[in-house]
């Protein structure tokens, strides 16, 4: 039987105070936690209203309810140790980055994570002020990307100018910049995207040194004044993997 304190516990990983004092986060549905089980990542606990596995708690429909972050709640939550990664580790001199600069929707950060996974792209270097990647909103719009995708935090125009200086591709979406269909990029180096109104901040922008720009259709139609992040994200990874 889950216990008061218990309840209280999980409810407080839905901020990320909570998720910072207790060092993990939620995940929610059965194939989620399927997946997360028997990956790398440490489940503390599963909770669920149907016996799945040895290990879960059977609980009642209406503590589930209690404990999830959903309208409508799945059958089964998991308590999961949120991981650590080396920033150092991350080689953008032989593999393809992305680097998000204060992109704050939740919704966002989760789709990108996912498309970070669908392209192949194994790590993600956020500013300190994007999102927190393991929001419960994130971490249901990854679909189980955040198993596979690395999230990292930092100052990210340090981080991006200590890149530069060791000769790392560095290259950001603008609308002064050059038509991305038409330019050669490499298959390694940094992608950087920036916020949802304001877009690369002029500190990350010091350290770009290619300046991309995706085109309406047809090339002089006036219609929406930018795209969505998530969307531009996909269509510059889909460009640079076309290569």
């Amino acid at each position: 039987m889950i216990t008061k304190a218990q309840i209280q516990s999980i409810k407080a990983l839905a901020d990320k105070r909570g998720r910072v004092e207790q060092g993990a986060f939620i995940a929610e549905g059965e194939k989620l936690v399927a997946e997360i089980r028997t990956s790398h990542l440490s489940v503390r606990k599963i909770y669920t209203t149907k016996p799945l596995w040895a290990e879960a708690e059977v609980i009642a429909e209406r503590d589930m309810e209690r404990i999830s972050q959903l309208k409508s709640p799945n059958s089964t939550l998991a308590v999961v140790d949120i991981p650590e990664y080396e920033l150092s580790a991350v080689d953008a001199a032989h593999n393809l980055v992305l680097a998000l600069d204060r992109v704050q929707n939740p919704g966002n950060l989760g789709t990108i994570i996912r498309l970070a996974d669908w392209f192949g792209i194994t790590d993600i270097v956020c500013s300190a002020d994007c999102a927190d990647a393991f929001n419960p909103k994130v971490i249901q719009a990854t679909m189980g990307a955040i198993i596979r995708v690395r999230v990292h935090y930092t100052e990210l125009p340090e981080w991006l100018a200590e890149q530069k200086g060791r000769g790392v591709n560095i290259y950001g979406t603008f609308l002064d910049g050059d038509n991305i269909y038409h330019t050669d990029k490499s298959q390694n180096g940094i992608i950087v995207m920036g916020n949802e109104g304001q877009g690369i901040s002029p500190q990350c922008e010091r350290s770009v040194t290619h300046r991309l720009y995706i085109p309406p259709y047809p090339a002089d139609r006036c219609g929406s004044e930018s795209l969505n992040v998530a969307i531009a994200t996909a269509i510059t990874c889909s460009e640079f993997r076309r290569e």
